[in-house]
């Protein structure tokens, strides 16, 4: 499932988990990856959530080789400071290359209006991924509005 069919169906938990990558005013999180002899890789990542859906941009490297051969990824969001130093959101699924010049652009804008008009050296170089949702975790150390205190899992029905 895209994050736009997963917000449209659980727009709740889609919101809180964009607040959660957000919480900084652009998107920071830690994508894990498979390496090629099976063992994690983390890296951090600055992910965009919008119209477009969720997607990482990535540099050519061992990142963007692991999400080529293997498509699984984690992707955790940034630490919150105390007291909700236990919060955070995480989402797993398949990582799909992009290459539709208007999901391009789509990102690409948004990375620039969420930078107040600029970005990294390299951008239009980064191959972009849109991650697909398989599973969600939103861990909460106070009760929400809506979620309770502790963990709220999601899953994709197979």
């Amino acid at each position: 499932m895209t994050w736009t069919e997963f917000e449209r169906h659980h727009p709740a938990l889609a919101t809180e988990g964009r607040r959660q990558f957000y919480q900084w005013e652009i998107g920071l999180g830690f994508l894990a990856t498979v390496r090629a002899d099976g063992g994690p890789r983390v890296h951090p990542v600055c992910p965009v959530i919008g119209p477009a859906g969720l997607h990482v941009l990535v540099v050519a490297g061992p990142k963007q080789a692991d999400l080529r051969r293997d498509p699984r990824y984690a992707l955790h969001s940034d630490t919150c400071p105390p007291p909700r130093q236990e919060d955070g959101f995480s989402v797993t699924g398949q990582a799909r290359g992009v290459t539709d010049p208007a999901v391009r652009r789509a990102v690409r804008e948004q990375v620039l209006a969420e930078r107040g008009g600029s970005a990294w050296p390299g951008l239009d170089d980064d191959a972009l991924f849109e991650l697909g949702v398989e599973r969600c975790l939103l861990m909460l150390t106070q009760a929400g509005k809506t979620f309770p205190r502790g963990p709220t899992i999601w899953r994709a029905r197979p």
